[in-house]
């Protein structure tokens, strides 16, 4: 009997073999035996120090101008359904805001919500 590898996403020892793949009954993962698990590695914290992910909601927690724009993104906007990006000039989320459209926001100036 072949020995399985542990769940690369919850560490269960409890994974089995179908069809190719293996599956974790315990969270539902799924990968192929040759799949090294890859970590992106990028880590993006708030104002506040929570990590943040894709899909989460954030609060502007101070007013920001926005060039080409009349007008600011203003304190305590909310902004749904961010997206994670690495970005050499610090803008690492990127997102719609209601109101002025699709732009790139520091996570130093939003908190999680």
């Amino acid at each position: 009997m072949d020995i399985l590898p542990n769940c690369p996403e919850c560490g269960s020892a409890y994974t089995y073999e179908d069809r190719g793949m293996l599956i974790c009954p315990e969270c539902g993962h799924e990968w192929t035996a040759g799949e090294s698990v890859e970590e992106t590695g990028l880590v993006v914290k708030d104002s506040n120090g929570n990590v943040l992910e894709d899909g989460d909601t954030v609060t502007v927690i101070k007013d920001l101008k926005v060039k080409g724009a009349s007008g600011a993104i203003k304190q305590g906007t909310k902004v749904k359904g961010i997206r994670l990006v690495e970005s050499s000039d610090g803008h690492n989320i990127d997102c719609k805001v209601d109101g002025f459209g699709p732009m790139k926001l520091k996570s130093e100036f939003v908190k999680k919500a």
